[in-house]
């Protein structure tokens, strides 16, 4: 994982403000490189200072990959051309990726920019489609004068975009917004590029030239389009039955444990660890925890994949709200009374039931208000360009649960001690809920629409993920120099997901029977096949686990009236 910066102007060279600097360092606190060079134009006048480009790439590296540590920008000696890279190929061209993938996107991008330029083009987009995993890049072709940068067709690492009066271009995985100035997000929405030697302007503008993605439901005609990894969502309408849902379940099963092993095998093996005198030093994965049926599946398949000596750390994060406990009678913990720590404490106590012999280590953090306020302006600048009420109180959550500094207990009688986690690969529940039909709108739309008004909000849902969650939960969480990971957006689960009929997964149209011996129609219609894998599991409390948004459960939202919307603007 990497902080990002890039930035081309005609005046002078520009480097990231104190601040953002250090925000970047945060992200990658194992190396930092920067790179500056002269584009100069290809034709060059008595007077063509205007067309030259001054340009700085500076990247920050979380090394989690590989035997090394390797330095970035990567630059190529021969040509020029550079690279930032922050992500996770975990495959290229259906060719599984071991080690560290830096190096090897970087050599498959100069082999790609071998031929023309518009060869090269296509060749680039060809190749960072078949990429899978989370990415976001900034590439400067030096044989072909272009500069290209994007985010994977999800949007699962940060990319903001800043251009001045003067013709400066900015890119920047996060920034510290104290000065004002306008920053917008990379849109997920396929790659940019700039063309840096363009014959249509002089001094060359850096308007970017935009290749969109397409899908399976679109012509692909003879326009460049990125090739979107999964297909469009099924809409065919067919009844289960407790035998078809147990083969749906299992093939989710298989296909998510391939993609948990993914992302919690040899993590961080380039860094020296300590000796491990205690048990707090061999944890490398810990799980964003709030109890609920999303987390807990993770958690519970992390057991049969990870090393039986590895500690599994479990975040388990809980607020004061003012607001609501402002009047608790003495001796009375906020904390115990918050939703997501008393769901929280009975997963975590299935957990230790189903799995004996694992380390589960269930990690009280605890956050007084007045921490709440003194930490508001670090994560609204880390969570800007979003600016929403509801923004802020999600941003809380995940800013504090990242840290991982809490407090554990042997026994729930036993005294607390402090502890801060090790791990630096967090996983994430999100995109269960878009998947799958997990919240209150999804039952509503089905409600006054059937399946139809059903599937037209899954789909509504699925493809806002970049601009609403993605973007914003990169930068809150990696701050603490950790990366967080989300099995349920692997894009082979997601093409699983999406080509199963929606009945299969949500079927709010089987009535709710809580009077019946079988899973299959006492459990809740909502992420019904999430459910049905976590009674397979033996985790039988947490399939019947109710949803709850994270800002509800930790109690962040509505920290000083219980009249803010979440849509209310800050400011």
């Amino acid at each position: 994982m990497c902080g990002i910066f890039c930035s081309l102007s005609h005046n002078d060279y520009m480097t990231p403000d104190a601040n953002t600097q250090q925000l970047l360092q945060n992200r990658g606190p194992d190396h930092t490189g920067r790179h500056q060079f002269l584009i100069q134009p290809s034709r060059v006048t008595d007077d063509d200072n205007s067309s030259q480009f001054h340009t700085t790439f500076l990247s920050t590296v979380l090394s989690l990959r590989g035997s090394t540590v390797v330095p970035q920008p990567l630059v190529d000696k021969a040509s020029g051309s550079v690279l930032c890279w922050n992500g996770e190929a975990w495959s290229i061209r259906e060719h599984v990726v071991t080690g560290n993938d830096s190096d090897i996107v970087f050599a498959r991008l100069l082999e790609a920019c071998a031929g023309s330029p518009d060869a090269s083009t296509r060749a680039v987009i060809s190749l960072l489609s078949s990429i899978r995993g989370p990415y976001a890049f900034v590439f400067y072709d030096a044989r072909n004068s272009r500069l290209y940068y994007g985010r994977d067709c999800l949007g699962r690492r940060s990319l903001l975009k800043k251009s001045t009066q003067d013709g400066t271009l900015i890119l920047s995985s996060v920034c510290d917004n104290a000065s004002g100035e306008a920053w917008e997000e990379v849109e997920a929405d396929g790659i940019y590029f700039v063309n840096l030697h363009s014959e249509t302007s002089t001094p060359p503008t850096l308007r970017p030239e935009h290749i969109p993605h397409s899908s399976s439901k679109q012509e692909s005609g003879s326009t460049l389009s990125f090739n979107l990894p999964f297909p469009a969502m099924n809409r065919n309408l067919t009844t289960q039955t407790p035998g078809s849902l147990a083969k749906v379940v299992q093939t989710l099963k298989i296909s998510l444990q391939r993609s948990l092993q993914l992302r919690t095998q040899h993590v961080r093996e380039a860094v020296q660890r300590q000796p491990a005198s205690t048990s707090e030093q061999d944890t490398r994965v810990a799980i964003l925890f709030s109890g609920g049926l999303d987390c807990t599946i993770l958690a519970r398949m992390c057991h049969d994949l990870i090393h039986p000596g590895e500690t599994l750390d479990l975040l388990n994060v809980a607020f004061e709200n003012p607001r609501i406990h402002g009047k608790l009678d003495p001796g009375t913990s906020p904390y115990e009374l918050c939703p997501d720590r008393i769901t929280g404490r009975a997963s975590y106590a299935e957990l230790i039931k189903v799995c004996p012999g694992r380390a589960w280590r269930f990690v009280e953090i605890n956050v007084p208000y007045s921490e709440t306020q003194a930490h508001r302006a670090t994560v609204m600048a880390l969570m800007h360009p979003h600016n929403t009420e509801m923004d802020l109180s999600i941003s809380y959550a995940l800013y504090f649960a990242s840290r991982g500094v809490g407090i554990t207990r042997a026994s729930q009688e036993s005294p607390p001690e402090p502890h801060t986690t090790t791990a630096h690969v967090l996983l994430s529940g999100l995109g269960a809920d878009e998947l799958f039909g997990g919240y209150q709108r999804h039952m509503t739309a089905f409600s006054r629409q059937g399946y139809p008004g059903l599937i037209a909000e899954l789909e509504l849902d699925f493809d806002r993920l970049g601009k609403r969650n993605l973007g914003r939960d990169d930068r809150v969480i990696s701050d603490s120099g950790k990366e967080v990971r989300f099995p349920y957006l692997d894009e082979d689960f997601i093409a699983l997901v999406l080509d199963l009929p929606v009945s299969a997964k949500c079927d709010f149209g089987d009535a709710h029977d809580e009077t019946s011996e079988h899973p299959a129609y006492f459990l809740e219609p909502g992420k019904r096949a999430l459910r049905l894998l976590a009674w397979q599991l033996d985790m039988k409390g947490v399939a019947a686990e109710k949803k709850r948004a994270i800002q509800f459960g930790a109690r962040t939202a509505k920290m000083e009236t219980g009249k803010t919307k979440g849509t209310h603007i800050l400011t």
